[in-house]
């Protein structure tokens, strides 16, 4: 009974209760959709970190992150290579050899990190390859091809199967230089990456810098899901205790900890938006009481106890909370549905956020669990709110109350 005199009590008001419905779903609609919004940046962001640049899992030698000097490399990597290809969960694991070079072209020249790979083993731990814009993957060039990135290209005023000269120490610690040729130039989201690489096919960097075979100095390894490296980390690292192995989390802190500070601002956000909501929920409740002062006074005349005025009140503002809630968070999982298929052009701010390594085109997304929790967070605010002006309706006196013109 109560119950359906709450609901009726809310369309009492039909066009009070309409604005208060309509600000609560446009403040939920704007949160919820908000959260997909940053959630979506921040997965593509993780998702390209993974794929792009260091992939879930890196072993090193125990010295190389410190001092990135050639000699410190991994021996028998391929035994190492085959024993972590036969772990379960392991999508692909590439052997890379790395040095530190100056790269130059006719017009300039530019220091950089240049990377030996395996063009087919890195296929199944990066993906690269997708993400060439002119010429190929390590195609179209029979000798000493090259993959450059966009800006390290316009930096050195190359294009493809443009010559650059490549001048790099040797293992003995001597110069040495020799001539490649721009198979392909790469696009990724982080424009400092696409400055600061370049890959070559792993047997021509092993001529050039005079090393010898089967050593690397990074082991890439691809889970084929994110959030299964730390168990396989784990068991590596007490596989291999002379060796370095690192999470991609622990790679880059930076990552893990916008990660946490983003996942913690989400929920700052939506608590101001409904504090805002909850204020604006319990003045219009207080005018509601207000004008009802004398109905009140009847009801507790008759005999409707304090407990039933007091759940009346509660139930309106629920109602209403509820209503809006629902509504709010409908069009924000429609927009959101939408705006994940479409996606979101930020190629206005591109130099910025490429530069920041994050995506021009973001793509909304957001689980059940975000939906469940906002929903319950949008209830909870509602009874919340509803306690003040609940109060105010049980502490009205009958005999003053009924004086009340």
């Amino acid at each position: 009974m109560i119950w359906a005199v709450s609901w009726r009590n809310v369309w009492r008001s039909r066009t009070r209760s309409l604005v208060i419905i309509s600000a609560i779903a446009l403040g939920v609609f704007a949160g919820v959709f908000t959260i997909a919004f940053m959630l979506g940046w921040l997965n593509q962001k993780v998702d390209n970190v993974i794929k792009t640049e260091v992939s879930h899992i890196q072993i090193h030698h125990a010295d190389y992150i410190q001092t990135s000097e050639v000699e410190d490399y991994i021996t028998d990597i391929n035994t190492i290579k085959e024993n972590i290809e036969s772990k379960p969960n392991v999508a692909g694991v590439s052997t890379r050899i790395i040095a530190t070079c100056m790269i130059s072209s006719a017009e300039t020249g530019s220091g950089v990190q240049m990377v030996g790979i395996d063009p087919e083993n890195e296929q199944r731990v990066t993906n690269l390859h997708t993400k060439i814009i002119d010429g190929a993957y390590f195609e179209g060039v029979k000798r000493n091809p090259i993959v450059i990135g966009e800006k390290l290209a316009k930096k050195l005023k190359v294009k493809v199967r443009s010559k650059i000269v490549v001048t790099v120490t040797e293992m003995d610690g001597t110069l040495s230089g020799g001539s490649f040729r721009v198979a392909g130039i790469f696009k990724t989201a982080n424009s400092t990456y696409d400055e600061m690489r370049a890959f070559v096919r792993v047997e021509d960097l092993q001529n050039l810098i005079k090393i010898e075979d089967n050593v690397a100095h990074e082991l890439a390894i691809r889970m084929t899901e994110n959030n299964m490296e730390n168990e396989l980390a784990t068991q590596l690292k007490s596989e291999y205790p002379n060796l370095q192995t690192l999470t991609w989390t622990e790679l880059m802190p930076d990552m893990k900890m916008m990660n946490e500070s983003m996942e913690f601002m989400i929920y700052i956000f939506v608590i101001i938006i409904l504090l805002a909501l909850g204020f604006g929920i319990v003045n219009t409740m207080l005018m509601v009481i207000l004008e009802r002062v004398k109905e009140l006074g009847m009801l507790m005349a008759v005999g409707m106890n304090k407990l039933r005025v007091f759940t009346m009140i509660v139930l309106e503002t629920i109602f209403l909370s509820l209503v809006g809630g629902v509504i709010g968070i409908a069009l924000a999982v429609g927009l959101t549905i939408i705006t994940g298929k479409t996606g979101l052009d930020l190629s206005l701010w591109a130099d910025g956020l490429s530069s920041a390594g994050f995506d021009t085109m973001v793509y909304p997304t957001i689980g059940i669990d975000s939906v469940i929790t906002v929903t319950i967070l949008v209830i909870i605010t509602g009874i919340l709110s509803a306690i003040y002006p609940a109060r105010k309706a049980i502490k009205l006196n009958p005999a003053e109350a009924l004086r009340i013109e």
